[in-house]
């Protein structure tokens, strides 16, 4: 038996959050993942987005220069490693989140206003080219510097969202200025 924790991190390395799984380290390939995949784990949870997150993955231990991977104390010296070789670990999982970010709707249209003044978007008032708006989402998962519990998000300065956010228009994607955690919607 086996326990793994996947620490999760933006490029900057800023931390997103941490996905743990528990399984068996060695055996066969679970139903729906790569053959070359051994080891099955069951993705227990995590922190910040994967909050509630479930799924299944497998690892691998690939050879390194042609020499097979090999077990090692955490109390060995790095130095012995290094002339002792050893290899790399690939692992493929596959999640089910709690909650999945959804495009609040107003009106049985997208929740977009005009960012200079908050008005929505409409065929009245339609967005011009080059035209910086707002989109409101739920599901976005957990903001930086966190809130403490019982207490609202603050509204000044609004806390920005710790994962990664993309948003694609006509199928091209769009530079995102910010994604902020709003104490309510306008």
């Amino acid at each position: 038996m086996r326990e793994n924790y996947f620490d999760i991190l933006q490029a900057d390395g800023t931390p997103v959050g941490v996905i743990a799984t528990i399984g068996m380290g060695r055996g066969g390939s679970a139903a729906g993942l790569p053959s070359i995949a051994r080891g099955a784990y069951v993705i227990v949870g995590g922190t910040g987005p994967f909050v509630g997150v479930r799924g299944q993955g497998e690892g691998q231990q690939q050879a390194l220069r042609g020499v097979r991977p090999r077990q090692a104390s955490m109390t060995e010296n790095p130095a012995r490693r290094r002339i002792n070789g050893g290899g790399s670990a690939q692992f493929f999982l596959h999640l089910i989140p709690m909650i999945v970010p959804q495009i609040v709707m107003r009106a049985n249209t997208p929740a977009v206003v005009h960012a200079a003044d908050f008005v929505p978007v409409s065929p009245s008032r339609p967005a011009a080219a080059g035209e910086v708006l707002s989109l409101f989402a739920t599901g976005l998962g957990a903001v930086r510097g966190g809130v403490e519990n019982g207490q609202p998000f603050s509204s000044n300065p609004p806390a920005s969202v710790n994962s990664p956010v993309q948003v694609i228009v006509n199928g091209k994607p769009a530079e995102v200025l910010a994604a902020r955690r709003l104490p309510r919607l306008p």
